[in-house]
């Protein structure tokens, strides 16, 4: 029999493979702590916001998930995004590692790892390819990122 957690990580990824933020932020603890290359760290509303941003704006999107392993503390799982990355018309299947820390039966913390590059490469192309691996370069598409998600709240507010 799987470990509550587990069922937990798997709820939040058929949520995100339907698209639907509610269920991936009902997932979530009040103060949640989120972080990855691309949006750095987001805490509470900023985190659960940005999954709504993402699902809301996703264009060919499909999510596959698997080596999901949770016990009572911490957890982990491997998950890859395929979609159209709309600002260049390009597909960008991104491969994620994610670790998680839990509290009272939800999410507490979850960190997602990835080859920015790699991402940017796939995003940008040529540019990317040239780039994406420099500080500087990775600094705009964090900053860039931020910018997004600070517009989109805004509009929420």
């Amino acid at each position: 029999m799987s470990h509550p957690n587990t069922e937990l990580i798997e709820r939040f990824y058929k949520a995100f493979q339907q698209r639907d933020a509610e269920a991936m932020a009902a997932c979530y603890t009040d103060d949640i702590v989120f972080s990855d290359p691309a949006f750095g760290e987001l805490r509470g509303e900023e985190a659960r916001d940005m999954w709504r941003m993402l699902v809301e704006r996703a264009q060919e999107f499909s999510l596959i998930y698997d080596s999901v392993d949770a016990n009572e503390r911490t957890g982990s799982a491997h998950w890859a995004a395929r979609y159209l990355f709309s600002q260049t018309g390009r597909t960008v299947v991104n491969r994620i590692q994610a670790q998680f820390v839990f509290c009272d039966g939800r999410i507490a913390e979850h960190r997602d790892s990835f080859d920015l590059w790699r991402w940017s490469r796939q995003a940008l192309g040529f540019k990317g390819a040239l780039l994406g691996w420099t500080p500087a370069a990775q600094r705009a598409i964090r900053a860039q990122a931020r910018r997004g998600l600070d517009a989109y709240r805004a509009k929420r507010a």
